[in-house]
């Protein structure tokens, strides 16, 4: 699919009309869209709600991010799945508001381009599980109504829609999950399959009547761990329209430690398959880096000993393996993955789909423009 010309238009007077940036600077002019990221503080301890300091929305507007994905509502652990979710997507509407001069809602794929016009930070609210639909697919009505726009099926474990990453069995899309499947793309809200099995990703790419995703994932021909996805899938996911983000984590490398070099190995191993218009990327992660990555290690512990606790850690991930890419973070890691890029050979056009065109491509069939 090619992408409605109204939002093609307004992308490029939104580029033209932002403040001049340096020559030197790749970005400019340039929509990124983070598939999956974050607005956080990771040398903060993890506020009892959501927070937005002045740091996490300069270090946002500095890696020149247009829009980000993030994640909010129950992901894993005891609280109630659908509660919680209602209060985070409402503490979110609220720092959203309150900030309204740095960040945007974005509702559709002309979101995108307003953000960018605006000179603001896109939010995209998703979740990276679907167990807030309890017995009720009607639920995922009431969330689009409250401005979420993307919905993951899984996360690693199992619900009643089937089976995440880690669970042996890999039981395929259950007959409640594609109801859900259906509301979803009723309500055109965007079906993820990060986390999921290997079969409930193929079983929900073949039977959505919308294109679904993959937003944050990698490679498995190049790193055969659960959390990336097999060359089937990606292909695909493709085939039908979809989109496919490759994440900035320790999966990438079967060592646990990723390095820059891994994620362009990744991006062009999922272009060889997929095709360069179906490929993006989704972080996982924000663009506020560890100021202190030795006082850090004794935090990633006690954070991978809950994740054990709850079931959650999927295999690849260890107390000293760090939940992102070292050389490739902080509010430069854009900028430096163009280069990247770009020294490999690929053209500036190309490098511009992975950032962020063939993100709102996507998101122009499944939203609307």
């Amino acid at each position: 699919m090619t992408l409605d010309r109204r939002t093609l238009l307004a992308l490029s007077v939104a580029a033209a009309a932002s403040p001049a940036a340096a020559a030197s600077d790749p970005l400019h002019n340039v929509v990124v869209v983070n598939a999956l990221g974050g607005l956080n503080d990771p040398n903060l301890p993890e506020p009892p709600r959501p927070v937005l300091t002045p740091r996490i929305l300069a270090d946002a507007r500095a890696s020149g991010t247009t829009a980000v994905n993030v994640t909010i509502g129950y992901v894993a652990g005891p609280a109630e799945p659908f509660q919680a979710s209602v209060a985070e997507v409402a503490q979110w509407q609220r720092l959203i508001r309150e900030r309204a001069a740095d960040l945007k809602l974005i509702l559709t794929a002309g979101d995108i381009a307003a953000a960018r016009r605006e000179n603001k930070v896109g939010v995209i609210l998703g979740f990276q599980n679907a167990a807030q639909m309890g017995d009720d697919p009607g639920r995922v009505d009431i969330f689009a109504d409250l401005g979420v726009r993307i919905i993951q099926l899984t996360y690693n474990l199992r619900n009643p829609l089937g089976d995440g990453s880690i669970v042996p069995e890999g039981r395929g899309l259950t007959d409640f999950g594609r109801q859900v499947v259906d509301r979803l793309n009723a309500s055109r809200i965007m079906v993820d399959l990060s986390h999921s099995g290997r079969q409930i990703c193929l079983d929900a790419a073949r039977y959505s009547k919308r294109p679904i995703s993959i937003n944050h994932t990698g490679c498995r021909a190049l790193a055969d761990l659960p959390r990336n996805k097999t060359d089937e899938e990606l292909r695909l996911v493709a085939e039908k329209g979809g989109f496919v983000g490759i994440y900035f984590m320790p999966f990438l490398n079967l060592s646990g430690h990723a390095r820059a070099v891994d994620v362009v190995a990744h991006l062009e191993h999922a272009i060889n398959v997929c095709g360069e218009d179906h490929v993006g990327i989704g972080t996982d992660g924000g663009t506020t880096p560890i100021d202190d990555l030795e006082l850090y290690k004794a935090a990633l512990r006690r954070e991978h000993e809950d994740r054990k606790a709850k079931g959650i850690a999927a295999p690849g991930e260890r107390a000293d393996t760090h939940p992102f890419v070292d050389d490739l973070r902080g509010p430069d890691q854009f900028r430096k993955l163009w280069r990247l890029l770009a020294e490999r050979g690929h053209k500036p056009a190309r490098i511009e789909k992975i950032l962020g065109q063939n993100f709102v491509r996507y998101a122009t069939e499944i939203w609307g423009a």
